[in-house]
């Protein structure tokens, strides 16, 4: 599940898994074995049972026996973490409710108010070219920076948030990137117990949980990782669909799919992440015919659980409440419905903007991105007509024409001994166009 081959046609590898049936033997790295289920029925029975599948990696028998190397590319998705995604019973309640309870303090109002004006900044880099690759230069950047407002992240510590977080998601010398986003959380935590604010951050710190520095800046990363992976490939996978020319009308964009819509096909059939939820049986379990042995990995395929033909009628009438891709149970995803009206905004936004959007290469020759987990495109070229890049102005304009009291308090900078005089990132650079 790691080469080139399953990430160009992961479907062949389900059905051929599925035949045999509902679970089967997989490598998800080079020498990191794993049993994936793709029979809808059985992932939600390994979904729903924690007593007998367990979410915590530290019960992962080969990892504890060496025969995992150290820097396996999987590691960063599996080794355990003490956060939601990887405790149980009494710990994973107490750590959920403090996410679940910060995220629920998120008005769909807030959102797509946060979400706008970053969309306007991130299209006015790109407007005037006629050209752009809309998974690096938008719906890559845009989660990032979303959740730097959403954390309450002055602009030295968004700045090494968003660089940390690119690199470890591309990739790119990940131990130094893990270091850099650790020590810049902790600096957050920090500020926001010295200058709490209206933000997820202080939200956590505040909740009567009573986190620790070490249990924030853990639920902190798994909000990031959860959210920022998940959500650019939901907005590129939406925007292929969109765009494709298998649907396209007259106009060359999508047949008048409407937005919710291309979402609600690519939660059915490319879910975002489409393999993930790693569960360590307790004993070992029979799963249809495959013995997944005590404390090995079994996976769950949200896309072959999806692509089982026993849900055929309802794929057809797409109902929402079917598709794994939220996930199922004590772990399912906490915030689908932000998830949802971020890719609803950003996809409207652009599409507002740039009305003759359309692919700069046919749709066989994108490429998807090589990993056992996710499915995603490697990159989204387009053309368009130019046009001025004066959205974000606008939108500041009219931020400036509201009363005093109606507009967000300014965030206060944190001490640093960064050089100051260093290249700006995104997010100071965002700071310093929006700032009134």
């Amino acid at each position: 599940m790691h080469d080139a081959a399953f990430a160009a046609d992961p479907r062949q590898v389900y059905d051929r898994l599925r035949a045999h049936g509902p679970a089967g033997p997989v490598e998800l790295a080079p020498g990191v074995e794993a049993t994936l289920v793709v029979q809808h029925e059985m992932a939600l029975r390994v979904l729903q049972n924690p007593t007998l599948f367990s979410r915590d990696a530290r019960r992962w028998a080969a990892l504890n026996e060496g025969r995992v190397a150290p820097d396996s590319p999987v590691l960063p998705m599996m080794a355990y973490r003490p956060n939601c995604l990887f405790t149980d019973g009494a710990v994973h309640l107490r750590l959920r409710k403090a996410v679940t309870d910060s995220l629920g303090r998120l008005n769909i109002s807030r959102i797509r108010r946060d979400v706008e004006p970053i969309a306007d900044y991130l299209i006015d880099r790109f407007s005037e070219l006629g050209r752009a690759d809309l998974l690096n230069d938008y719906a890559k950047l845009l989660p990032l920076l979303l959740f730097n407002k959403l954390f309450g992240c002055p602009a030295d510590i968004g700045d090494t948030l968003t660089s940390a977080m690119s690199a470890i998601f591309d990739g790119k010398d990940a131990l130094r990137a893990n270091e850099e986003l650790t020590a810049c959380l902790m600096e957050l935590i920090a500020l926001k117990r010295r200058q709490p604010g209206d933000d997820v951050t202080s939200w956590l710190i505040q909740h009567p949980a009573g986190l620790n520095d070490e249990e924030l800046k853990d639920q902190l990363v798994m909000l990031m990782g959860a959210g920022v992976e998940p959500e650019r490939n939901l907005i590129g996978n939406a925007l292929l669909l969109l765009l494709s020319q298998e649907s396209a009308g007259a106009s060359g964009r999508g047949s008048g799919l409407l937005v919710e819509e291309a979402l609600d096909h690519v939660l059915w059939n490319d879910p975002p992440i489409a393999n993930y939820a790693t569960h360590y049986p307790v004993q070992d379990v029979d799963l249809g015919g495959v013995v997944a042995e005590a404390n090995t990995p079994v996976v769950i395929s949200f896309a072959g659980a999806n692509s089982d033909p026993a849900l055929a009628e309802a794929r057809r009438a797409r109902s929402r409440g079917a598709h794994l891709a939220w996930g199922a149970g004590a772990h399912s995803c906490p915030a689908k419905d932000p998830a949802q009206v971020i890719a609803v905004t950003a996809i409207e936004k652009l599409l507002n903007a740039l009305p003759d959007l359309t692919l700069a290469v046919p749709e066989k020759e994108l490429e998807w991105r090589p990993g056992p987990f996710h499915r995603a495109l490697a990159t989204l070229p387009v053309r368009f007509s130019p046009s001025p890049a004066t959205r974000l102005a606008a939108a500041a304009q009219h931020r400036v024409d509201r009363p005093a009291a109606d507009r967000p308090a300014p965030v206060a900078p944190a001490p640093s001994a960064r050089n100051e005089s260093r290249r700006k990132g995104f997010w100071s650079t965002f700071l310093d166009l929006f700032r009134v």
